[in-house]
């Protein structure tokens, strides 16, 4: 009788192994660390392009995702190469890329290097006088990056703040950041008009370009400002970079929760 009380117990033991019956914890904060770099398709302020030098870096940030500027694809002045992919590979990332303009037998434009592998993607056509530029948005499981280098014409930075506007406006259920070489300093017109919509959440009082004696903060990472989530910035920092590209790395480390 014994035996068989022991084996009914190991029995029910083994079929409800998979459930558990403890009061669900709390759902505790999200973290997500999100790198912005313009990488000058790697080529550092010693004129030497090297794809091992830029990928160490984006390796010991050791961000979520990164938003990169500035990237070559199968262009003459590549080689052939895709940047983005080149940086890939050496950092064990997925890779997203959006062609901004036709260039050199390839393309030239900007991407996103995910630790997970994303949703989907989609980009946008923003207005550049001097050259096409872009908006590449990618959906990830718990949050959407967005990726953009803006125009050197203030002009047509003002008006890409409506265009990006109108491109996240769908996503109202998980947090979405902006992040990139935006030409512009904090206190200008088209800053002042995209921050009805978004938050900065790096020290915009810390200088990102020229990367070698940096003078001002033209590289951002932002938050779109949603009621439903709450963001809190655990850490941020302008990393002292000051060969392997023009401008240096700027990250943030962010906590994210959802309002009940």
């Amino acid at each position: 009788m014994k035996k068989k009380y022991i084996l009914f117990i190991f029995s029910l033991s083994f079929l409800f192994s998979g459930y558990s019956f403890l009061p669900a914890l709390a759902e505790e904060p999200k973290p997500v660390k999100i790198l912005s770099y313009n990488v000058r398709n790697t080529r550092g302020m010693d004129d030497v392009v090297d794809y091992n030098r830029v990928a160490a870096v984006i390796k010991r940030i050791d961000a979520d995702c990164v938003a990169l500027q500035e990237l070559d694809s199968a262009t003459i002045r590549s080689k052939g190469l895709i940047v983005l992919d080149e940086l890939a590979k050496r950092t064990g990332l997925y890779a997203s890329y959006n062609k901004s303009i036709d260039y050199q037998g390839g393309g030239y434009g900007i991407g996103v290097l995910t630790k997970e592998q994303p949703l989907r993607k989609e980009s946008v056509t923003l207005p550049g006088r001097e050259e096409q530029r872009s908006l590449l948005i990618v959906e990830m499981k718990d949050y959407v990056i967005c990726c953009t280098h803006w125009s050197l014409k203030q002009p047509d930075r003002l008006a890409s703040v409506g265009i990006i506007r109108k491109a996240v406006e769908k996503f109202t259920s998980k947090p979405v950041f902006l992040a990139g070489d935006l030409n512009a300093v904090p206190q200008s017109e088209e800053i002042a008009a995209l921050s009805a919509d978004w938050c900065a959440v790096n020290d915009t009082a810390a200088y990102t370009s020229p990367a070698h004696n940096p003078r001002r903060c033209i590289d951002y990472i932002l938050v779109k400002n949603d009621p439903h989530v709450r963001i809190q910035v655990v850490g941020t920092k302008v990393e002292n970079e000051p060969v392997a590209s023009d401008h240096l790395p700027v990250w943030t480390k962010l906590s994210i929760k959802k309002n009940q």
